[in-house]
């Protein structure tokens, strides 16, 4: 069979793309992100809300999702949508950031995370195989990243029934074992008052801070500087739901694009949004908000001070005692192995879908025997593995979580731009809510933004560097093209 083939077979139903919007979403962050967000704002409460919020501003964007990709069922998602309503060079910034960190970076992020609780079980992954300076060390860890990251590309370029399975087999896997830890933490702390005594002064929010010193500082927060606080940690439960959009990547091999995708979106979002919220109500039922630093016990660490955040293994260990180490650790894995799964699958579409626009390399349009573009994921895969190998994509992903929330505001003001410029298009489905779900999450998001240029000014503003950084390589491609 030919290689040079540049046409997408659509082989996956509405199961497999909602399996590849929940897998995609759920990876690391739900085990530990909690943490550092019950440091930030210290209310049973308003950390109850902010994950709230984040689902309902999450749901509404795959709604208002939904209209785009009914109307453009083609490969490249975000990115096609972005060039219907602004015209090349926006939708190449969005590629060009997706492809340098977004998407790489995280797919770096999840696979050293995977290793990291690999190393759990075998300690062996720790030891240090050499050493460059003070600056660079190589570990097993991460030669176990990589090869994962490689892996699952290799698995990915068999064809899309091959990701398709491996992505239906592990996220059922971990939503089992999620609404296991859900249920039985919440059976097991009912039992309790630790409850009751988290939500006793629910309201009352302030931030911690841990000194270098091991002493704690609390500051009340309220008014202007308790809705920063809100903002700004909020970033932590939007990170860990993401990735949602990423189905749109694959919709050239979704059968029946144009109502399975609106579908998978919201089925996807609503589904993991409300494991997220029970997730975080378990650990309320079995952790006291508060906690002591460098406890001895998983009680005494309370939510705040959690052994390295992972509050997931610390709810765990109040339901199972020791052995909920190795059974958080496996979980992780197979979440993580998932998400990875997920993410590998989708990007490469994306970069097929820039390639075909003249906006990537060329060669990244050719599908292999397999009809899959194998050479846009390999492409992906070497990049990934190169940021896995720096240690830097944790840095990158925080300066370019803002970029990535300023392309989801100006994805969804395009189905109001497109509502204006192209009336008569066929929509064959539309906006739930329109326009008012639409104009919520563009409202609130913006808000978001708007704080953490306050609040976060450096990230924020490094983030905008990454994107307006491809300036200049647009036009050095559009210039070598003449």
């Amino acid at each position: 069979m030919s290689e040079n083939k540049t046409e997408l077979k659509r082989s996956l139903g509405l199961i497999d793309a909602t399996s590849l919007v929940a897998g995609s979403m759920i990876g690391s962050g739900i085990f530990i992100v909690t943490s550092a967000m019950a440091r930030d704002i210290g209310s049973a409460a308003w950390l109850l809300v902010i994950w709230m919020v984040t689902g309902l501003i999450t749901v509404a964007a795959a709604l208002s999702y939904g209209e785009l990709a009914g109307m453009m069922p083609n490969a490249g998602g975000q990115f096609v949508y972005i060039q219907r309503a602004y015209g090349r060079l926006v939708s190449f910034l969005y590629g060009w950031t997706v492809f340098t960190v977004i998407q790489t970076g995280v797919i770096a992020a999840i696979a050293v995370t995977f290793a990291s609780y690999a190393a759990i079980f075998f300690p062996i992954l720790d030891d240090t195989l050499f050493q460059i300076g003070a600056g660079f060390v190589f570990t097993n860890s991460k030669l176990l990243a990589i090869l994962s990251i490689i892996l699952l590309t290799y698995i990915n370029t068999q064809g899309v029934k091959s990701g398709k399975i491996v992505q239906l087999i592990l996220t059922s896997a971990k939503l089992i074992a999620l609404f296991a830890l859900i249920i039985l933490g919440i059976y097991v702390g009912l039992k309790t008052d630790i409850l009751a005594n988290n939500f006793a002064n629910m309201w009352d929010a302030s931030k911690t801070v841990l000194n270098p010193d091991g002493t704690v500082t609390v500051t009340k927060l309220a008014g202007t500087a308790l809705l920063g606080a809100a903002a700004a940690t909020m970033i932590n439960s939007l990170f860990s739901s993401d990735a949602w959009n990423n189905v749109t990547f694959i919709a050239g091999e979704i059968k029946e694009p144009k109502k399975n995708i609106p579908r998978s979106l919201f089925l996807g979002t609503l589904i993991v949004t409300i494991i997220y919220v029970l997730a975080n109500v378990a650990y309320l039922a079995l952790l006291p908000m508060q906690g002591t630093p460098g406890a001895t016990s998983i009680f005494d660490g309370g939510i705040m001070f959690a052994n390295n955040d992972r509050v997931g293994a610390a709810a765990a260990g109040m339901i199972m005692g020791n052995v909920s180490v190795f059974v958080m650790a496996a979980l992780i894995m197979v979440s993580t192995f998932g998400a990875n799964s997920g993410l590998i699958l989708s990007g490469g579409r994306l970069f097929y879908a820039m390639a075909k626009d003249g906006l990537f390399f060329k060669q990244a349009t050719e599908l292999n025997k397999n009809q899959v573009p194998a050479k846009a994921l390999w492409v992906q895969c070497i990049w990934a593995c190169v940021l896995a190998l720096s240690g830097k994509f944790g840095d990158l992903l925080t300066y370019a979580t803002f970029a990535s929330l300023l392309f989801y505001i100006l994805t969804i003001i395009g189905v109001f731009i497109l509502r204006k410029k192209e009336p008569n298009t066929e929509r064959p489905y539309k906006a739930f809510g329109y326009p008012f779900v639409p104009a919520i999450y563009v409202v609130i998001t913006t808000g978001i933004c708007l704080t953490l240029l306050v609040y976060d000014t450096v990230n924020t503003g490094l983030g905008l560097g990454i994107v307006l950084l491809g300036i200049p390589v647009y036009y050095m491609l559009m210039d070598r093209k003449q």
